[in-house]
């Protein structure tokens, strides 16, 4: 049986911990920073995680993810 392929955008922006959760960063980081206030930049510098729900569907998209 031939290998499954991976989503190549997956790859780019998924990663899974050492406990298996999937981490990925937040959105509105990229332009437009000039009229959020510190606070909101500073707190989209951190990591987000997958809820259950969609991490359930990972294993479609990243099939071999460590």
């Amino acid at each position: 049986m031939p290998k499954m392929k991976s989503r190549s955008l997956a790859k780019k922006r998924f990663s899974r911990t050492g406990t298996g959760k999937i981490k990925h960063a937040k959105a509105y980081r990229r332009h437009l920073l000039s009229k959020k206030n510190s606070k909101t930049k500073r707190q989209l510098r951190k990591k987000n995680y997958l809820c259950k729900g969609d991490a359930s569907k990972f294993s479609v998209i990243l099939p071999y993810a460590r």
